[in-house]
């Protein structure tokens, strides 16, 4: 049936429409001039905010990882369930959520796509498992690249396209969307006890540096022309003084920028922007990283904010993890993939009166509000590394008002509190800008061209929120901003209402979204068969399956949406 969302207060900023009151119809789950025909539904949305769908660049949703922190963690289920009603599973996890839990919660923020970053290619198909069981929403997930055999076989040598066959490889056969990599050099070193001290620090065995690495991927990136530019957990994330890494990091590819737009993606930032020798010197980098942000235009970021509260830490940084361990003293997995990757779980909570936990809770904030261009940072929690992606809301309100920030100041550490760049800052942002950091901008950043706005032909993914931005001062009225997005009027994916007033009414199939980085025209026949041929031999010797069983088929996945190189859709299985 037909949808017509009538006199909604709507904020499109890729097609710059900021607080018009208009009409949005949709019809066959897209947003089109004129519906065709039949009986419509009419939303009234007079009063309420109206946004396309959310989207989610960088959450731990699924797969071995985050299925292992479950089982660690059996006390995150015992503190919120989801009840079974006549439409939806129950389900359990408060960090994190099982996989029913993770589409639901979503949904009811108004979040219709995520991201999943961290796929090690040998249990590709266990993440994909998950990720076709969390309904209602979009998603796409990054195979981990940058220390994976292969990678620093071919950049050693400097053989870019040779490597670039087998980097498209490896995304088509494990229905993968983009390059991943995670401290690069660092998870091989792990392996042999050590880790990397600076871009230039020589991998274990392997006569390549991470800077190599991270050239050498962003090089094979646009050769194959991928639709989102290399995302990146950089070296020396968690440690003090890494600031200089990242924006050595960000800086190191600053040449191979043909055009004047992304070619690299830091992730969480708030992990990688600290100053000082230790921890008792701890302090925000954010402003020198913002510095060099607002001078540039090859580079995009996303927060990491943390969230004074209980979580799971996450990553395939396994030396950042086994850190963690020592520092908590919490129960700690740890776990290295044959040739690929590796990553660590450690339970974690922050705390308001810790002195580094404050310090990192102001550097996110910071970063936000210190660079200039919204389009050039997004709202994450590096879920659930920061904190659960529920905290979102309350994100968002810190962002729109420098009084909830204030709040927040006079009860966190007081040292941390003096050193704060936050009182110095009077930025609030606009619900314009809120739309970007949350979709417009990652839309754009993921190269989704008919996801994150609302003009005719996009996708039909939209969140209306009980709030009229006509008549409340989100720096004032910031707790009646939080409620709101805690929990959408409605929620319509692919043109369908999904979720009103915070509750499931529809629990659809999202679909998966790929890259076949194989279809390339960059990279020629020749290259494909000596590639195939080198991996199966290297099969043979090193993996512990079979090439041939290896590789996701893409009829395994329930639904999915296959792109070809340039962010072009190309057909979408069922």
């Amino acid at each position: 049936m037909p949808l017509l969302i009538r006199n909604g207060c709507v904020y499109d900023p890729l097609n710059g429409i900021d607080g018009e009151v208009m009409d949005i119809i949709v019809d066959g789950g897209k947003i089109v001039e004129e519906a065709h025909g039949g009986e419509t539904k009419v939303i009234d949305a007079s009063g309420m905010l109206v946004m396309p769908g959310g989207i989610d660049i960088h959450a731990h949703i699924a797969g071995s990882e985050v299925n292992a922190g479950r089982l660690l963690r059996p006390e995150d289920h015992a503190v919120d369930f989801e009840a079974k009603t006549r439409v939806t599973r129950s389900g359990v996890g408060r960090s994190i959520p099982s996989t029913f839990t993770t589409g639901y919660r979503y949904a009811r923020m108004g979040y219709t796509m995520l991201c999943n970053p961290s796929m090690p290619p040998l249990e590709a198909r266990h993440t994909h498992e998950e990720l076709d069981d969390t309904p209602i929403v979009d998603k796409a997930t990054y195979p981990l690249l940058g220390d994976w055999w292969f990678t620093l076989e071919y950049l050693s040598r400097d053989e870019i396209e040779e490597c670039a066959a087998h980097v498209a490889w490896m995304i088509s056969a494990t229905k993968g969307y983009a390059i991943k990599i995670v401290n690069p050099g660092g998870i091989e070193a792990w392996g042999y006890g050590r880790n990397v001290k600076d871009l230039d620090d020589p991998v274990p065995n392997f006569n390549v540096t991470p800077r190599e690495i991270i050239r050498g991927l962003c090089r094979i990136n646009i050769l194959l022309d991928l639709p989102h530019t290399i995302h990146v957990h950089t070296n020396r994330l968690g440690q003090p003084g890494n600031y200089a890494t990242t924006i050595e990091t960000m800086d190191c590819v600053r040449d191979l920028a043909e055009k004047d737009e992304p070619i690299i993606h830091i992730t969480h930032c708030q992990f990688s922007a600290f100053k000082g020798d230790d921890w008792t010197t701890l302090r925000s980098g954010a402003e020198e990283i913002s510095k060099y942000v607002n001078r540039s235009r090859h580079v995009t970021l996303d927060m990491g904010q943390v969230v004074f509260t209980d979580t799971t830490t996450m990553t395939a940084d396994g030396p950042w993890q086994y850190t963690l361990y020592e520092l908590s003293g919490n129960k700690w997995i740890n776990h290295d993939v044959e040739t690929e990757t590796g990553s660590g779980i450690v339970p974690f909570r922050y705390r308001r009166k810790s002195y580094v936990h404050a310090v990192m809770w102001s550097i996110g904030l910071e970063l936000a509000l210190l660079i200039d261009d919204p389009w050039r940072i997004y709202l994450t929690t590096d879920h659930p590394n920061g904190a659960p992606f529920t905290t979102y809301p309350r994100i968002i309100s810190w962002l729109m008002s420098a009084e909830a920030r204030e709040k927040t100041l006079k009860r966190i550490n007081s040292k941390a509190a003096c050193r704060s760049l936050l009182p110095s800052i009077d930025r609030e942002y606009t619900f314009s800008e809120i739309a970007i950091i949350t979709r417009a901008g990652q839309a754009g950043a993921l190269g989704l061209k008919w996801k994150g706005h609302l003009g005719v032909g996009a996708d039909a993914d939209i969140a209306i929120y009980n709030i009229d931005p006509k008549r409340i001062d989100p720096s004032k009225d910031y707790m009646e901003v939080r409620r709101a997005f805690m929990n959408a009027a409605y929620t319509i994916k692919s043109g369908e209402i999904v979720a009103v007033n915070g509750r499931i009414v529809k629990s659809s199939m999202g679909r998966t979204i790929w890259v076949d980085a194989e279809k390339s025209p960059r990279i020629d026949a020749e290259l494909h068969r000596r590639a195939h041929e080198d991996l199966k031999r290297k099969f043979r010797e090193y993996w512990t399956v079979e090439f041939e069983n290896y590789m996701i088929q893409e009829d395994y996945l329930h639904s999915s949406m296959r792109m070809t190189p340039g962010g072009d859709k190309r057909s979408n299985t069922q």
